[in-house]
């Protein structure tokens, strides 16, 4: 079924009256079906159509709000690589499982290399990771080793998917 999946997404053709539209909505989730019309030069009910479609496939998966992590006072932001104790499927789960319930956990991605995963966490300061260190990731199951880097600055940044 997987696979089926995969496939369908794969081979999934999208004309460039599409990726007009994905652009759009990648720098303006917002845009009323109107405005993206008239942006992407459809009438309103094809446009909407092709919306539709497009959600209906799964290519548009959410609409979100970006928030300012620096107004909202999390501003540091952690890069940490974890390696497990093994690679056995219930090791792997129940990091899975546990690291899934951290809210200062942004994203966490099994990876190929010198670690196993690496979180994107954020923070208000060194102080507050120190926090989140002890009472959530030292807890974390099956961990052997933990390697923290902190962001000085970010370069880019961008939510936005490139649409060929």
């Amino acid at each position: 079924m997987m696979e089926v999946i995969r496939e369908s997404f794969a081979t999934m053709q999208l004309d460039e009256t599409d990726r007009r539209i994905l652009n759009a909505l990648q720098r303006n989730g917002q845009l009323s079906n109107g405005g993206l019309s008239e942006l992407v030069n459809l009438s309103p009910s094809a446009c909407h159509r092709r919306v539709q479609r497009l959600e209906k496939e799964g290519v548009i998966r959410d609409y979100v709000a970006l928030l300012d992590a620096r107004k909202l006072g999390v501003a540091t932001t952690v890069f940490v690589e974890i390696t497990l104790q093994g690679q056995a499927d219930e090791v792997l789960e129940a990091f899975e499982k546990a690291v899934a319930r951290i809210p200062d956990v942004l994203e966490c991605h099994l990876m190929a290399g010198t670690a196993d995963y690496l979180l994107k966490v954020v923070a208000e300061n060194t102080e507050d990771f120190a926090r989140i260190h002890r009472q959530h990731l030292a807890r974390l199951p099956g961990v052997a080793q933990m390697q923290s880097s902190f962001a000085l600055r970010t370069v880019c940044r961008t939510t936005a998917l490139p649409i060929t």
